[in-house]
């Protein structure tokens, strides 16, 4: 984009509405979405013997088809992700002192799910490309200790899990052998690794329906897929009061009306995903040529979803000067950014606490130059644009500035 047309842009000012930089709906609806809402309302008025359920028909196909467009060999619904976490944790039976790695670059429900079943939890770098777990860190952090390695797909790109997966193998705890890899998908449903979606690999995985996640179901809701039989069962335990595993349990279920809705969701799910990862191409194509700035980046055999339009600015520019690139974008063009995600023990005293002494110069480094700017399948050409330009004029205010 050349500047004469970056000038003609914003001369005609924001095409259309402010767009926050993780826009409060993901996976949008149709009317297909609330006909089938409103059928399984209708269908639940017999108060005799239908009602909305417990474990009813919807959920049962619900969770056959997410499993089957997974890969896996199955699919356990449930209300969230955040409970989806806790679970994953739970059927690890962590002892205190148990370890369990964890990037640094991430949201926080993954360290409080292992804080929360006692586990210590133990910061690895991320790649700053992918901003995933770096196998490389996460086989200098293992210990006699270690049960499990935690990797988040961040922001719409899979974790590099042949790696983990090898590296779990190949440091197993005394008791319980191998390490257990289990994948925090929460922004990154529908993405791809290797041939396979993300969820047919690793011990769990744990997704997000969240009305910003790439598919939404009534605004929560999520899903744990795994291959292990055993998990599973237990996993439904958990999920209803304790269940054919006849351990403890409690009510984490989905409702009929989200299965119904998800089931729609889910059969549109790659096609959103489809005009996501063309809006967030386009995007590439409009900001090549800036030098101070890393675009996202999909590694060969991987499938990126771009859930957050992830970038990078040079070293020199980290904290202040990435900042004021923000705010110009978002104060003089009222274009949504944020910072997603800095290393959790900063943001967090509780789990700073929790993790005293652990110190990531990376991920500290790269806490203070990545970015994100909003984008949204259903952003127009013309609001793709003027975002574009928008930045092109902050980076280059700012490279004059300094």
């Amino acid at each position: 984009m050349d500047e004469s047309r970056r000038k003609e842009i914003l001369a005609r000012g924001r095409p259309g509405p402010y767009w926050p930089a993780e826009p409060m709906l993901g996976g949008w609806y149709t009317e297909e979405e609330i006909e089938a809402a409103t059928k399984a309302i209708r269908d639940s008025m017999d108060p005799t013997t239908v009602g909305f359920g417990f474990i009813c028909p919807e959920i049962l196909d619900f969770e056959a088809a997410f499993a089957e467009y997974c890969g896996a060999a199955e699919a356990i619904s449930i209300n969230g992700a955040g409970t989806g976490l806790d679970m994953a944790m739970m059927c690890l039976d962590l002892e205190p002192g148990d370890e369990v790695i964890v990037p640094a670059i991430n949201f926080r429900a993954a360290a409080q799910a292992v804080i929360g079943q006692r586990g210590q939890v133990v910061w690895c770098e991320v790649d700053p490309r992918t901003f995933n777990m770096d196998p490389a860190d996460v086989e200098k952090r293992i210990t006699p200790r270690t049960r499990a390695i935690f990797p988040v797909h961040m922001n719409g790109l899979s974790a590099p899990m042949d790696e983990l997966l090898e590296i779990a193998e190949r440091y197993p705890h005394r008791r319980h052998g191998p390490l257990k890899v289990i994948g925090d998908a929460a922004r990154a449903g529908a993405g791809g690794y290797m041939g396979t979606k993300i969820g047919a690999k690793g011990w769990m995985t744990v997704f997000s329906f969240h009305t910003m996640k790439l598919m939404t179901t009534l605004g929560e809701g999520g899903a744990i897929t795994t291959n292990d039989p055993e998990a599973a069962l237990r996993l439904r335990g958990i999920r209803q009061f304790g269940g054919a595993h006849d351990g403890w349990g409690t009510n984490y279920k989905m409702t009929k009306v989200q299965a119904a809705v998800g089931l729609v969701q889910l059969r549109r799910l790659d096609d959103m995903t489809a005009q996501r990862v063309k809006a967030a191409r386009r995007r590439d194509e409009l900001l090549q040529g800036i030098p101070e700035l890393t675009l996202p980046y999909e590694p060969p055999g991987y499938e990126h979803t771009y859930y957050l339009y992830t970038m990078l600015v040079p070293r020199a520019w980290a904290g202040e000067k990435r900042d004021r690139v923000m705010r110009i974008v978002e104060e003089e063009h009222g274009i949504g950014c944020g910072v997603y995600n800095r290393a959790v023990y900063a943001d967090s005293p509780f789990i700073r606490e929790q993790t005293a002494g652990q110190e990531l110069p990376l991920s500290e480094e790269l806490s203070a130059r990545l970015f994100c700017m909003a984008l949204h399948p259903l952003m127009t050409e013309a609001e793709n644009e003027y975002m574009a330009a928008a930045l092109w004029d902050a980076v280059e205010r700012v490279r004059c500035e300094a």
